[in-house]
């Protein structure tokens, strides 16, 4: 049997069960195994690895990690690829499907409902690229202890996922991602690989969980909130942006734009040329001054 991921047998697939591609799900399906197999070899995965899929459409990628990993959970919001799997993964024992909506499961049960035991837990993906985020701080902020997440998405995103301070690329997501994760692009992806094709390249990131923070924050609600504000209006200064954050805590600018002075932080800078670290001084720093622990930012 050819394997699932080439052009024949995607085309055939497609065929038999009448298939038609909804743009709303963002579905573009890989035709390349040696792709498929490379995001396998990233994802550093063995016999006993417990898997998490997002979004297998007929299976491509779910096939080569069932290949590798001990287990395999793949959540299919999409019920018409439901029988496609069942046909095309027949011959797979440890695969397990359900067909949910992933940003609406509660991972923590879900996996207890399905008998993990604290295998090492991935998340292996091929993202759709309207909802990379969600789903990628769904699986940081649900408290599931897993070991990497190696996803592919859009080659414009993944840039900014790694992108070091005073690059263009660099951002409010780049700093929250690195906070919890050792972030890296391992792979690039032509867009030609893809049916439907999409309009821009892809990469493969893997994002690999942190066992001790790279900050010490005194309060994490607090870190996140200054760096959003600080990129609030990216062409702005911290002057101009922390402004704004200083009445949301019921702090006056001028004593917001103080601390920052008192730690060596020139509020004439932007957003996008402050370290983690630097961030990490403004947030203690001002938590240390908060009037009131109940006006945090809203998140």
């Amino acid at each position: 049997m050819k394997e699932i991921g080439t052009a024949g047998r995607t085309a055939e697939l497609l065929k038999k069960y009448g298939f038609s591609f909804k743009k709303s799900l963002g579905q573009n399906f890989l035709i390349d195994p040696n792709i498929l197999k490379g995001i396998v070899h990233h994802a550093g995965l063995d016999h006993t690895s417990y898997v998490i899929e997002i979004g297998p459409g007929i299976g491509a990628l779910t096939e080569q990690l069932a290949q590798q990993a001990g287990h395999v959970l793949a959540v299919e919001i999409d019920q018409r690829l439901i029988p496609i799997l069942q046909e095309s993964l027949s011959d797979y024992t440890n695969v397990e499907m359900i067909h949910a909506d992933f940003l609406k499961l509660d991972l923590k049960k879900i996996l207890k409902e399905k008998g993990y035991e604290g295998q090492p837990l991935h998340i292996v993906a091929n993202l759709p690229y309207y909802i990379t985020t969600p789903i990628i701080m769904k699986v940081i902020s649900s408290g599931i202890p897993f070991e990497a997440i190696t996803v592919m998405m859009q080659k414009e995103v993944a840039n900014r996922i790694e992108a070091k301070p005073g690059t263009k690329d660099y951002g409010s997501l780049s700093i929250v991602l690195q906070y919890y994760t050792e972030a890296k692009i391992v792979m690039t992806i032509p867009k030609t690989v893809f049916i439907p094709q999409p309009n821009v390249d892809s990469a493969i990131v893997r994002l690999t969980s942190r066992k001790t923070s790279m900050l010490h924050l005194k309060d994490e609600d607090v870190f996140f909130a200054i760096v959003r504000a600080s990129f609030a209006q990216r062409r702005k200064t911290l002057a101009n942006n922390l402004g704004r954050y200083a009445q949301t805590i019921g702090m006056q600018r001028e004593q917001l734009l103080h601390i920052c002075e008192n730690i060596g932080i020139d509020t004439k800078r932007r957003g996008e040329t402050l370290s983690p670290e630097e961030y990490e001084r403004l947030a203690n720093a001002v938590f240390e001054m908060l009037p009131s622990r109940d006006k945090v930012l809203k998140k």
